[in-house]
């Protein structure tokens, strides 16, 4: 018989690992919670304490009426299973227009969750997943050490997040996957250090995302692993045919980190604050990029395939190895941004490739050490540089095989490292 381990052992591995070890050494209490939620038409009210569970609490809204989950007092479930610690499944196959509910959708409104904590204990456990709902609203709610904090799937309308830390999960922190969606307000919370992303838009159907007074941070590896991820990624790459995303805000955010800070080897390279990637077919459209923060990534922006995309009023700094770079688009509104790596160590510069009819107008750019071009337009047609500064920067703008572009009003002091302020190149 093994002799149980003393308190002075056990204390140590809490410190270590607390909801590992909590997790060992409390019983499951899912079935007794899912009793509870049955019994209660879906409210769920939680007293202060850790709750430990093998499997998913599930909330079917067809049979429940006006569900809730709370806590009272400082509340803790440990997610000792895969899959979702909290699942809420409606019914509902319209869109936001009343004239598309039916009555039994009413009875499934704003299902509530608010004042919990959820930790992971498992490796594919989740947070909250949310399937068919309308109104949801997710209010002071944690998770971290799962897989996804919150994940969206198949169809909702109308959601709301809320004051939330999704915090180093091995996944994405707020996860919108496959979805058809229109309508979510993501406000005032803390999405840091998720591994495959921090807010992730993956195909299809999402109208009117709209992301605000956050701060999105570190959403990428913590080595030196290659990857796509981005502290906000639109990504449509898998090229589904009926993916398409639209209207979307991103204002007044902090987006940064992947702490490179000029070491070597660099911390996630390639990944990007935030990402945008369309497809051919339909590329992302509609999309405003506001007073943000952008700091401390391989690329402050990263925006392949999109169309009537505006970038205002944002601050850029260490960057590296880019600033801004915008591929195989059409009608990107760059203006009123600051471009300043700040570091001597960061590089920036801003890029144009393969892109049509854009404007960069009223911004500055300083310091780039961008070994070709502070601004590089390439393979383009019909931009326009106006009425913008640049200073210090290694090299000027260059113009390679593009027709029909504009620089007026803009003062270029002398280029660092000797080259001409603007220079035009064209292949043979």
């Amino acid at each position: 018989m093994k002799r149980p381990l003393p308190l002075i052992v056990l204390f140590a591995s809490f410190a270590i690992c607390p909801s590992t070890l909590v997790a060992q050494l409390l019983p499951d209490r899912s079935s007794e919670l899912q009793a509870r939620i049955d019994s209660s038409q879906g409210n769920l009210i939680l007293d202060a304490g850790t709750y430990v569970l093998d499997r998913s609490l599930q909330f079917d809204l067809s049979k429940l009426d006006g569900v809730a989950v709370k806590g009272n007092g400082s509340v803790t479930l440990i997610m000792r299973g895969p899959g979702p610690a909290l699942r809420f499944v409606g019914t509902h196959e319209g869109t936001a227009n009343p004239s598309t509910f039916k009555p039994q959708t009413w009875k499934q409104r704003m299902p509530l969750i608010t004042d919990i904590e959820i930790v992971g204990a498992h490796a594919d456990a989740d947070g909250i997943e949310l399937v068919g709902t309308v109104q949801a609203i997710v209010d002071r709610v944690a998770v971290r050490h799962a897989r996804h904090g919150i994940r969206l799937r198949k169809r909702n309308r109308n959601v709301i997040i809320s004051n939330c830390h999704l915090y180093e999960n091995s996944g994405v922190g707020l996860y919108l996957d496959d979805i058809n969606l229109h309508q979510i307000n993501v406000a005032n919370s803390h999405i840091s250090y998720n591994r495959q992303g921090g807010v992730v838009v993956r195909d299809g159907q999402v109208r009117n995302l709209h992301i605000t007074g956050c701060d999105i941070e570190g959403n990428m590896p913590a080595d030196a692993t290659p990857t796509r991820a981005a502290n906000v990624w639109i990504d449509l790459s898998a090229r589904k045919s009926d993916s398409s995303v639209a209207e979307v805000a991103i204002t007044g955010c902090t987006i940064q980190h992947s702490s490179n800070r000029g070491r070597e080897p660099a911390i996630a390279p390639g990944g990007a604050n935030i990402r945008i990637e369309g497809r051919p077919d339909y590329p992302v459209d509609t999309v405003t990029i506001g007073n943000n923060i952008l700091s401390d990534a391989s690329i402050g922006i990263d925006i392949h395939l999109a169309k009537d995309v505006a970038l205002t009023g944002n601050a850029f700094f260490t960057s590296m190895p880019g600033d801004l770079r915008v591929e195989r688009s059409q009608r990107i509104l760059v203006t009123g941004n600051t471009f300043n790596p700040r570091q001597d160590w960061s590089i920036g510069g801003i890029v144009f490739r393969d892109s049509n009819d854009c404007i960069f107008n009223a911004n500055t750019v300083r310091g780039s050490r961008n070994p070709e071009a502070a601004i590089l337009l390439e393979r383009c047609e019909g931009i326009r540089i106006s009425d913008c500064i640049l200073s210090e920067n290694d090299h000027g703008i260059v113009l390679r095989d593009s027709i029909d572009c504009e620089i007026v009003d803009t003062r270029i002091k002398s280029p660092r490292k000797g080259g001409q302020p603007i220079s035009r190149v064209n292949s043979d």
